[in-house]
């Protein structure tokens, strides 16, 4: 379901012509890549401080304005959110979880 939810979104946000539906959305888009960057940031601050708090409601509401601002920055940048899925389940095959890669340090 979650999946789905996602791509509707996605969907919505990169409306036909590349036109966003929203107000919102294409106010955003037109601000460009660092300030959709920025509000991204923002969001998942907010929803780190709501877990803090330990305010379930609240990081529900913020998990899911981090999760908007993330489809916005992924079709600002040219990301299908089936990209995403296919490396959460590349990692999946890979670790047995999707986590997080561990990083590789230059020498």
């Amino acid at each position: 379901m979650a999946v789905n939810s996602i791509q509707i979104l996605f969907d919505t946000v990169r409306a036909p012509q590349g036109t966003p539906v929203s107000p919102r959305t294409a106010k955003l888009m037109r601000e460009g890549t660092v300030k959709i960057a920025k509000k991204l940031a923002e969001e998942a601050v907010e929803v780190g401080h709501e877990a803090i708090l330990k305010d379930r409601k609240c990081v529900i509401a913020e998990s899911a304005d981090l999760l908007y601002n993330l489809v916005v920055l992924w079709a600002d940048a040219g990301v299908e959110p089936g990209e995403v899925w296919a490396e959460m389940e590349r990692r999946r095959v890979m670790m047995g979880i999707a986590e997080k890669l561990p990083k590789v340090v230059a020498r």
